[in-house]
């Protein structure tokens, strides 16, 4: 991969996976390209010829991911090596940029406010942006027009920030809807009809049957049933407990719970009983749906066993294989069956009246990752969604008619996200009843169509260290997202690929805010791994290490410090003092007190964002600050048998400055020196990132510690390593 474009021929091509025929034609294609955009000069723009190179799709989703590699990174092997801007890969087209949600609402609102300064939604975006922070009462005044969202009685404003005791502000004050009726309705908005698909499925292990459909009157009336039943036995405003894989039974369960009053509690699958029992406790539920099993590859995992471990809480059970729940249940549960039998003597077709409540009702509690003592209980108002929904409409550019999939769960920020992103957009909600990791997951995309495909960075390094998704087509892909995790480039390189190099939006935020503060977009160019903008409506500044902003548009690292105007964040938690987790301690800012995140994050001098960890992952190596991100994306190169790397630092035990500990996890059917890799990656950061760092230990493991929702727990591994070094000490 170190060979610049201008040294790959035929023989190269070869060796990467292509016969000479197909070697031949596309080294043709290379030449012709490079000619067009300079001649094949060291001084041509490498952008511009990457630029060609997708347009004219030379490199297909067909070609060997080695193919890939060779051009993408002799292309880029010249790249400035004086900026720390990251290469990009995707360029937005003016004639396509119109076409987007937020370029049309840009093209018909954009002169207006941002006067002669307007020229077209790429040039202008920054602006628009900017726009959008300092009026934002003007531009969610324009996007709530967009969302299918119905106000039983409708705000006196957008912004009320007359109250003084909350940051935030408060936003559509005095307005009353019911949020789930939202998803349902289809009179009241041309962007989806009764008969327009709601929801897409195929169940693991059915991957050759037909796809599952279901219209938004079919699944308006599975939830209006859902909600009768619950109101024969329960009392409005209680919380209900939703403990089971992301089907379409679950997401029917979800909407019938707010849309009858009361309040979702979201428990991942993954769960022990005792973390289910914490979630169940700090929420107090009084009940939980859940499966008798869960179905993944065949076999089959028990779940209802662990909720009934977790505590006495009445449980409603479904069917995981879609046939009578067969196990037996205590007294004082349900099966899915006789749960439904309490409303067999309603007329059909089923009717039931939305309750309808203020804005800042709560209608689902969600979780922290919880990785020390109780995780923070979020509660989520009917606003949240309305965010939720808005930055898909604007970054991931949902629109009506589009097939959107992203593997999750409701435990988890993204499933709730994902089911508003579709419902409040007029999309169709693409779910997979099986495990996201086979080549029946793959096929399932396919075959349905799907537009929109998130994933996240571990998913696709096993699907393309796996290679099970060879051979099928995922080119009606148009947009890819991507969150939970730092991104790794190759592996990114590879998904961008599936599809012709379609963008892959990244999104970084939290399940407080129910959205992201930074991501991608279709109107700037997008690099890997990186975040071309704020989120719109979104400010923030880089604080040093003093919580001194630093300049807006400067290259920097820094803690992020979120401007606390922010509509959809939380202003309250459950089992926390929200003021102390998230303002206490934070510096004011042209008179706001900002918001805490935690994360670290580089800006570069083109004005790309890097995530490089939270603050606690952060390290001082010889008086220089640094961050285990950066150390990890170096070491992921150094040698072909990394898998993935960790990067923590510990002090000795006998005191003296901090090491430098990298973890390893290798590839199958690799097996390495720690010494030789220990030299290997101090090398490689010495020449990519300081010629002062040096690596002290390296450490090879089978697999890395992860919170449930599947972040890389570094303190643990800092916490082992640190009382390894102390048992020695003491030998």
């Amino acid at each position: 991969m170190g060979k610049s474009i201008w040294e790959v021929g035929v023989e190269e091509l070869v060796e990467a996976g292509l016969s000479v025929f197909e070697a031949k034609l596309l080294e043709k294609g290379l030449k012709d390209a490079i000619h067009r955009t300079g001649g094949g000069g060291a001084l041509s723009d490498p952008k511009e010829l990457w630029r060609e190179l997708t347009a004219r799709r030379l490199l297909t989703p067909s070609h060997p991911h080695a193919v890939h590699q060779l051009v993408y990174y002799g292309v880029y092997a010249n790249y400035d090596a004086s900026s720390d801007d990251p290469p990009p890969y995707w360029f937005p087209s003016l004639y396509q940029s119109k076409y987007t949600n937020l370029g049309r609402l840009m093209e018909t609102h954009g002169s207006k406010l941002l006067g002669t300064s307007y020229k077209d939604p790429v040039t202008s975006f920054d602006l628009f942006q900017e726009f959008s922070v300092q009026h934002p009462e003007v531009y969610w005044s324009i996007v709530l027009k967009e969302l299918s969202v119905l106000f039983r009685e409708v705000p006196n404003c957008i912004l009320d920030t007359s109250v003084t005791s909350k940051h935030g502000g408060t936003w559509l004050p005095g307005s009353v809807l019911n949020i789930a009726e939202c998803c349902l309705l289809s009179a009241n908005n041309s962007k989806k009809q009764d008969d327009s698909l709601a929801v897409v499925w195929r169940a693991e292990g059915c991957d050759d049957s037909h796809v599952n459909h279901m219209t938004v009157k079919e699944l308006r009336e599975q939830v209006m049933l859902v909600a009768n039943a619950l109101d024969t036995m329960f009392t409005k405003g209680d919380a209900i407990a939703i403990d089971m894989p992301m089907t379409v039974t679950a997401v029917i369960i979800y909407l019938a719970i707010i849309l009858a009053g009361f309040v979702v509690v979201s428990i991942a699958d993954s769960f022990a009983a005792k973390e289910i029992a914490t979630r169940l406790r700090v929420s107090k539920a009084k009940a939980v749906f859940t499966q008798d099993f869960i179905v993944r590859g065949g076999r089959k995992f028990p779940l209802y066993s662990r909720v009934v471990e977790a505590a006495p809480y009445k449980a409603i059970v479904i069917s995981g294989t879609g046939k009578d729940v067969d196990i037996q249940l205590r007294k004082q549960d349900l099966s899915w069956k006789d749960f439904l039998s309490s409303v067999n003597h309603l007329p059909r077709p089923i009717h039931y009246s939305p309750v309808y409540q203020p804005i800042g009702s709560v209608t689902n509690i969600l979780f922290s990752s919880g990785t020390t003592g109780d995780p923070k209980a979020i509660p989520w108002t009917q606003l949240s969604p309305i965010r939720a929904a808005a930055e898909a409409w604007a970054h991931n550019d949902v629109q009506a008619g589009d097939i959107f999939c992203w593997p999750t769960n409701l435990g988890w920020v993204v499933g709730p996200i994902l089911l508003y992103a579709c419902f409040l957009n007029g999309a169709t909600l693409a779910l997979y009843h099986g495990s996201p990791l086979g080549r029946g997951f793959g096929k399932f995309v396919q075959d349905a169509g799907v537009t929109n495909l998130g994933t996240v960075p571990s998913l696709v390094k096993a699907w393309k260290s796996t290679q099970c998704m060879e051979g099928l087509d995922w080119t009606k892909i148009k947009v890819f997202g991507s969150t939970g995790e730092a991104s790794n480039v190759d592996d990114d390189l590879w998904l961008s690929s599936r599809a012709y190099y379609k963008p892959i939006i990244e999104c970084c935020g939290g399940t407080e805010l129910a959205s992201s503060y930074i991501q991608g977009n279709l109107l700037q160019p997008q690099a890997f791994g990186a975040f071309s903008s704020a989120s719109m409506s979104t400010g923030f500044v880089i604080l040093d290490e003093h919580g001194v902003p630093f300049p807006d548009n400067k290259a920097c690292v820094g803690e992020v410090g979120l401007f606390p105007l922010y509509m959809g964040a939380t202003d309250r938690l459950l089992n926390a003092d929200h003021e102390e987790v998230y303002f206490k301690g934070m510096p004011i800012y042209k008179g706001m007190q900002l918001r805490r995140h935690g994360d670290i994050i580089k800006r570069t001098t083109g004005g790309y964002i890097v995530v490089l960890g939270r603050a606690d992952d952060t390290m001082n190596l010889g008086g220089i600050k640094t961050s285990s991100v950066e150390i990890e994306r170096v070491c992921d190169w150094a040698d072909e048998s990394v898998l993935e790397a960790a990067a923590v630092s510990v002090s000795p035990a006998n005191g003296g400055p901090e090491q430098l500990a990298i973890f390893v996890v290798l590839k199958n059917g690799f097996n390495r020196d720690p010494e030789k890799l220990k030299m290997k990656f101090s090398r490689a950061i010495q020449t990519n990132l300081n010629p002062l760092f040096k690596v002290s230990i390296v450490k090879i493991v089978p697999e890395f510690p992860r919170t449930a929702s599947n972040k890389l727990l570094r303190r643990v591994l800092r916490d082992q390593l640190k009382h390894e070094l102390y048992i020695r000490s003491k030998i």
